[in-house]
């Protein structure tokens, strides 16, 4: 409505209302000087004429009267033409009229909407380019942090590849260091640590706990006549008797030499007793490979029958019965209070 009100105003154009006056007088001023021609043509041909009379004879005055009063309105009237002209442009400021020049079109007003329309286009452009700015640098910053993400990922796995080579390491290490080469069993240190485990146990829950140690009778024979191959032999043949005859929870390991020892859990002088006669019993019916019997002699302490609670007295007194069944004639399981060894039986035995 704005721009509509403002094309039709005529005061809102006066450039367009002074172009068309000038255009207009210039018309009346060549319509003026037009007439003026015009009449002046008769004095033209009056004074045309009046320099033909003024060739005449003496005799002829009126015709040369005649030709100057013509000749003095051919003058009036050019003088009236030039005249006219001059005056018209004294009138008009001293300079002949000019075609004004064309007023450059005003742009259209624009309304209060349309205002804010384009200031809202502008600034939503503006905005636009700090948007995609941000995004420029953020996505920049996004690809470096994704290359470090990479790069961490991989050194991650690097490391945690070297934490399970170490982790793979230590356990190996821990279990050469805890294992027998020749039998796979455990070794006497070993069994040392799990022993003061089962003792500091039975101190807190007074948990019955044995060792049952034994000595292959006639190790010495084997190893010396029929060579190292035949004792590791038969060495590994006691493991597998004792792992196969034995509870998961069980210790069992070479002590040192040919001589074994056995960790009871949970088991009472009686039931080490059991289990040691079980094994008596079974070894000598194994066949090895250098075809010779073997026997063993056992020695069985526990808690708390036999001593006070410590690893050391333990072992002294699984030790020292030990001893007694050797001294007895081998292949008898000897207890620590009770020296008098169980004799062998040829039958079944007693544990089963």
């Amino acid at each position: 409505m704005g721009v509509s009100s403002q094309r039709h105003d005529p005061s809102a154009r006066p450039g367009a209302w002074q172009g068309c006056a000038h255009v207009g007088a210039q018309v009346i001023m060549r319509r003026l000087i037009l007439a003026l021609s015009l009449s002046s043509v008769i004095p033209l041909l009056a004074a045309a004429y009046s320099l033909y009379a003024s060739g005449l004879p003496p005799s002829e005055g009126p015709a040369r009267d005649l030709a100057w009063v013509l000749s003095a309105l051919a003058v009036g009237a050019v003088s009236a033409v030039v005249g006219g002209t001059m005056l018209w442009r004294l009138l008009s400021g001293g300079r002949p009229a000019k075609t004004p020049a064309s007023p450059a079109p005003e742009p259209p007003a624009l309304g209060k909407g349309t205002v804010a329309a384009v200031e809202s286009r502008r600034l939503a452009d503006e905005s636009k380019e700090e948007v995609e700015s941000l995004m420029d640098s953020f996505s920049r910053v996004l690809s470096t942090i994704e290359e470090q993400a990479v790069e961490i990922n991989q050194y991650a796995l690097r490391l945690d590849s070297a934490y399970k080579e170490i982790e793979t390491s230590s356990a190996r290490l821990k279990e050469f260091s805890f294992k027998d080469e020749v039998t796979a069993l455990y070794n006497r240190r070993f069994f040392s640590i799990r022993l003061e485990e089962e003792v500091s146990r039975y101190r807190r829950f007074n948990h019955p706990v044995s060792v049952v140690l034994l000595d292959l009778d006639g190790f010495k024979a084997v190893n010396d006549e029929l060579g190292h191959a035949a004792g590791d032999e038969t060495l590994r043949g006691m493991a597998e008797i004792l792992l196969k005859h034995s509870r998961g929870i069980n210790v069992i390991c070479r002590y040192g030499g040919d001589e074994f020892a056995v960790l009871l859990v949970e088991t009472s002088k009686a039931g080490a007793w059991l289990y040691a006669d079980r094994i008596r019993y079974v070894l000598p019916t194994h066949r090895f490979s250098h075809g010779r019997r073997v026997t063993a002699s056992f020695g069985i302490a526990s808690l708390p029958e036999d001593v006070a609670p410590s690893p050391d007295d333990l072992i002294r007194a699984a030790d020292e019965a030990l001893y007694a069944a050797k001294r007895a004639g081998k292949n008898r399981v000897s207890v620590h209070g009770d020296m008098t060894p169980a004799q062998p039986s040829g039958g079944r035995s007693p544990a089963e």
